[in-house]
């Protein structure tokens, strides 16, 4: 499969016609129906049910459109980008993230560094910690910020700092009461517990899981949620605690309360990663500046 032929079966099924799709592709109908059939063939599966003249996506069908269509939206974007770079005689410099970092001080080290060169433009990915490394590896990111510690020779990690965790309750929980003096690990799993991120696995999940258990507590989990701010919903709608980043709570809600986490060791590192040879002048400017802003957050985290 290549892209051409991605664009030949996107466009028969967005016309549901292959003569319009033919027309629409500048291009005679018999060798368009060749490589839907070819497609259909290397793929092993049926794409499109024929019925007469009429044609209908079949399952496998609607689900190779919808990725297909965003897989070639991110080429054309890929593409616009390197002719940007390539006319401009600017370098690319890619930054991957956890979402969970967004709120310390990954904003304003982006900031500085769009700022930092002018021959340089700052790009952002949102990834897990697993897709960072892959990243890195084929060259997509300069540098990642996530959460999880990797093993991998091809690439230098490095802890910036051990953020404190805190729990996120509901407004009319009784542990809101607790918000100047904290609670501890076993008050909390004592709670109906949400957890966050539900895939992939590994993750922040299995980090706060680990706590727990090193802590001697198993946690009830009574729903699990794939986004930070989806499992915080759901502590608002009284379902059950977690726990966050202390930088999280920047994001200010009236009906929940942030209580302070009062167990030693519960903390959660934010992890630089890179490549292992990589030693481009740009990107230890980089590292230099997140040791720096790092170290200014745990700072304020302390007072």
């Amino acid at each position: 499969m290549d892209v051409r032929q991605l664009r030949y079966f996107q466009a028969v099924a967005q016309e549901m016609n292959v003569t319009r799709a033919a027309e629409k592709l500048h291009m005679a109908q018999p060798p368009l129906s060749r490589q839907i059939r070819a497609l259909e063939d290397e793929l092993g599966v049926l794409l499109f049910e024929r019925t007469g003249r009429s044609l209908r996506l079949t399952e496998a069908g609607r689900f190779l459109l919808e990725h297909s269509l965003q897989l070639t939206a991110r080429l054309q974007e890929i593409t616009e980008a390197t002719r940007r770079l390539g006319q401009q005689g600017r370098r690319w410099f890619g930054v991957g993230f956890v979402p969970s970092t967004l709120y310390g001080f990954v904003p304003e080290l982006i900031r500085r560094l769009r700022g930092a060169d002018r021959h340089v433009e700052v790009g952002l990915s949102e990834l897990t910690t697993l897709q960072q490394m892959e990243a890195l590896k084929a060259g997509r990111i300069d540098i990642g910020f996530g959460r999880i510690l990797f093993d991998d020779p091809d690439i230098e990690r490095k802890v910036l700092m051990a953020e404190p965790l805190v729990a996120v309750v509901a407004r009319a929980h009784p542990l809101a009461r607790r918000a100047r003096r904290g609670v501890d690990a076993a008050e909390l799993a004592a709670q109906p517990f949400i957890l966050y991120p539900a895939r992939p696995r590994p993750s922040y999940a299995d980090h706060v899981l680990g706590l727990f258990r090193a802590a001697g507590h198993g946690l009830d989990v009574v729903q699990e949620a794939n986004e930070l701010q989806t499992a915080i919903g759901l502590v608002a709608a009284g379902l059950g605690v977690t726990v966050v980043p202390a930088s999280v709570q920047r994001l200010q809600r009236e009906d929940i309360v942030y209580v302070p986490l009062d167990s030693p060791g519960f903390t959660s590192p934010v992890i630089v990663s890179r490549r292992r040879d990589d030693r481009s002048p740009f990107l230890l400017q980089a590292g230099a500046l997140a040791d720096e802003l790092a170290a200014e957050e745990l700072r304020a985290h302390a007072r």
